[in-house]
């Protein structure tokens, strides 16, 4: 669901300095808890981000097995975190493991299809790469014990201004894990039986406060991570499922992350009793018989940053800065601002967009303690 409703202050990562002891609500239904609810085995490896320590981490949120770390941002050789904290656990206590990042959580993800792959599983794989401090595969670590590093993103990096060597190397290290899996389940005879999708979370870096450059190309899209602009939510995805889903397809409808869960739901026939609470659709008939979604309007918010998304229309509203109107079918790069030759669909959109948040601040109340 929209993280909004949980507040504001899940508009943002939790910090692991000043929100070590808060957490996503254990009470929160997650797509884990709907998977066991049909007797799936569930397992996930890699980062979690909602949650540093007890009570809030994946196996109080419906994971049988969980492998990782908790924080969003720790080393991938050493396993600490970005304040010098050791993390790296085994369900719910800490079990420190040598190893790269990328082939830890592949290597325990195989495992687990391997140790179910005669029931019906729910794997989630949450790679930690590309994520900063940058270390590539055959890089050195960069943290140790004890030492902070909230403003050192990776200072041994021999060339701030071109980060992409790094890079791609976590790149080709992560398109390496995913042959592996599909190789596993071919071997296991489970891939005409198993729906696999590789997807992500924001767009990339395309520099970190100007202290490192050339990290990430979000090719003809405008912004970077963190920002409202579609080079930072535009994301991959891709959904995989021999036989059943057509090979080379390509589709331009508009998705979003939480449509997952009722797509989900849909496919292992499990109750549908809350598709009112969210804006989220299953995309079950669009990914299988190529069916168009229904129209709908999207939000993101950051703080004082806002973007709205309906049919080919892109609002945003930056703080004080005037508000900006993009026409996406005609300019992806988020160029001319059209906010002045269409009023009324720019008062159309804004209005929707204080319902929402009103929305948003209402349910939010529920959860704030």
């Amino acid at each position: 669901m929209y993280q909004n409703r949980l507040g504001d202050k899940f508009e943002g990562p939790l910090s692991g300095k000043t929100q070590f002891d808060e957490g996503m609500p254990v009470d929160v239904k997650t797509v884990a808890e709907m998977f066991k609810e049909e007797r799936y085995a569930t397992g996930m490896y890699g980062k979690w981000h909602l949650g540093y320590q007890e009570p809030f981490l994946p196996s109080n949120q419906g994971f049988d097995d969980f492998i990782g770390l908790g924080a969003g941002d720790g080393d991938h050789h050493s396993h600490i975190d970005r304040w010098g904290r050791e993390d790296w656990k085994y369900n719910n206590r800490p079990s420190m493991e040598k190893g790269y990042s990328v082939d830890l959580i592949t290597k325990h993800s195989k495992n687990f299809i391997k140790e179910n792959r005669e029931k019906p599983f729910f794997l989630y794989m949450a790679h930690l790469a590309i994520h900063f401090p940058w270390p590539g595969p055959n890089d050195t670590p960069h943290r140790v014990k004890g030492t902070t590093y909230d403003d050192d993103k990776w200072r041994i990096i021999p060339d701030r201004k071109n980060v992409q060597p790094h890079i791609k190397a976590m790149i080709e290290s992560v398109d390496n894990s995913v042959g592996e899996i599909i190789q596993t389940l071919k071997s296991l005879e489970l891939d005409d039986n198993t729906l696999v999708i590789f997807t992500s979370d924001n767009g990339g870096y395309i520099h970190y406060n100007h202290l490192f450059e050339t990290i990430s190309n979000n090719g003809p899209l405008r912004g970077q991570k963190a920002e409202v602009y579609e080079g930072a939510h535009r994301v991959p995805f891709i959904a995989w499922w021999p036989d059943k889903i057509d090979k080379g397809i390509e589709t331009d409808e508009t998705a979003i992350t939480m449509d997952l869960y009722p797509t989900f739901q849909t496919l292992v026939n499990a109750p549908r009793n809350d598709q009112k609470v969210v804006n989220r659709i299953p995309l079950n008939t669009h990914i299988f018989e190529g069916k168009a979604l229904p129209d709908r309007t999207l939000f993101w918010k950051m703080d004082d940053e806002i973007a709205m998304r309906e049919g080919h229309w892109k609002f945003v509203k930056i703080g004080s800065q005037p508000a900006e109107l993009y026409n996406l079918k005609d300019d992806i790069g988020e160029i001319p601002n059209m906010l002045d030759s269409h009023p009324k669909i720019t008062a159309n959109l804004w209005s929707e967009y204080i319902s929402w948040n009103k929305e948003m601040k209402t349910s939010a109340k529920k959860w704030e303690h």
